[in-house]
């Protein structure tokens, strides 16, 4: 049985979804491939379940469609089928071997493992958990989401609901959860303030903001045209806490985010890098400008390019102001991707040179991150100190993309960069994130 929202025609497609279309290669690889999802971990404090749990990820599937729709690829126009609620597979590890003292590594190398794994699109619902259980009171719950239907904000949603479906059903009562806006309701939104006429004036400020631009990309160490095999890599690192420290503080003394203080250190190494003083970097946005979405689950994510003149700056102080004012200009009148490329085409012309590539740049910011909460009898905290190398991850369609995640708890900062293994060599991108570190270093230290 499956809805198609009689009455209502089909349901559109975001413009999302549409720009995944776009670099379909199949069920094999690209974006509706067996490796385009995400997953997220955490440890779990508390005798789990296995019955109640197994019911909470059947509630939580059976609540957001949109973890049960198909995109349908082999139509014109493409459109979106939402099936019937379906239980999704919970699989559970042994790791009662494990010893305390090695527990964190061995919770990281579970999350690696299940992120090279491949998951087809065709298995609905498109939701999954493992439990690894190292004792009766110490477990590590990851759960994978395809990419089509759920981004990094929609996971920590996810847990959100999960955690509160568990505890609704060992104490015997109802979810205390506010009524979902489904994913369908935002592309049906959408597909009326992306129209020409909608999107006249934004294009307008975009068309001059980016005439003759294109994204920065960096030398690549192999060429396209060798076509090599493609995994996706990854690797993990750790800030220095004094520059964690210096990071925060510069921004809040200039009434800037975190965000525009690391973009605006990864400008800089561009710069290096290139030799070029017009930098434009693409980031990744949530996407959900409306606050009646915010609580919705889907792939809302947006990218937006941001370019910035780093022509005669004499100080780091000075690129900061000057990305800042990028920063507020730009994100202020965002309009999708697509859109961008479609008015301006040489801007992307960097996704096809044959010896370059593009490093998408973002800084985690969720609102919702679950760190030690009691949630019934269980306690979640995720994962986020993860510091070990990849060889195969969780796919990203092109290039690399540079990730910071700030932890305001431990006032931490860990970045990661995934990377086409096609592309460049893991030897080249540990130099990149070195000269970052010391780029960043330096210029959070004495921005002067």
């Amino acid at each position: 049985m499956e809805d198609e929202s009689a009455g209502a025609g089909r349901i559109p497609l975001s413009v999302n979804q549409e720009f995944m279309c776009m670099f379909d290669k199949g069920d094999d690889e690209g974006p509706f491939g067996p490796r385009y999802h995400i997953v997220y971990g955490w440890r779990v404090g508390g005798a789990v379940d296995l019955g109640l749990l197994q019911g909470a990820l059947d509630d939580v599937v059976a609540r957001n469609e949109v973890l049960r729709t198909e995109v349908v690829r082999d139509a014109e126009p493409k459109y979106q089928r939402i099936h019937e609620p379906s239980s999704p597979e919970l699989v559970v590890r042994d790791l009662t071997g494990v010893a305390p003292g090695h527990r964190d590594r061995a919770a990281e190398e579970l999350l690696i493992e299940i992120e090279a794994d491949e998951y087809s699109i065709r298995e609905l619902p498109l939701l999954r958990a493992v439990l690894g259980r190292f004792d009766d009171h110490d477990s590590v719950l990851a759960l994978i989401a395809h990419h089509t239907v759920a981004d990094g904000w929609s996971m920590q949603l996810i847990i959100k609901e999960l955690a509160e479906c568990y505890a609704a059903r060992s104490e015997n009562r109802a979810p205390d959860l506010p009524e979902v806006r489904q994913y369908q309701e935002y592309t049906r939104w959408e597909s009326t303030t992306t129209t020409d006429e909608a999107l006249a004036k934004p294009s307008e400020f975009w068309l001059d903001k980016l005439a003759d631009a294109r994204i920065t990309a960096v030398p690549t160490d192999f060429r396209r045209s060798d076509d090599l095999p493609k995994n996706t890599s990854v690797e993990r690192y750790l800030v220095a806490p004094d520059v964690t420290a210096a990071t925060l503080e510069l921004a809040r003394s200039m009434r800037s985010s975190p965000f525009m203080v690391l973009l605006a250190a990864y400008k800089v190494l561009l710069q290096e890098i290139t030799g070029n003083d017009d930098i434009t970097v693409t980031t990744i946005m949530s996407g959900r400008g409306q606050a009646r979405f915010e609580k919705t689950i889907g792939s809302f994510f947006n990218l937006v390019p941001l370019r910035t003149d780093l022509t005669g700056c004499g100080s780091f102080r000075e690129v900061v102001e000057r990305t800042r004012k990028t920063c507020i200009s730009a994100l202020t009148r965002q309009i999708p991707f697509l859109r961008l490329l479609s008015d301006a085409p040489e801007l992307g012309a960097p996704y096809a040179a044959d010896d370059a590539a593009v490093v998408a740049f973002q800084v985690f910011q969720f609102p919702f991150v679950m760190a030690a909460e009691r949630v019934g009898d269980l306690e979640y905290s995720e994962i986020r100190k993860r510091l070990l190398p990849a060889a195969v991850s969780t796919d990203i369609p092109d290039g690399a993309l540079w990730t910071l995640d700030i932890d305001p708890a431990g006032n931490e900062m860990i970045g990661q960069m995934q990377f086409n293994s096609n592309l460049f060599e893991a030897s080249t991108v540990r130099d990149m994130v070195s000269r970052f570190q010391q780029v960043l270093k330096k210029s959070v230290l004495s921005p002067d």
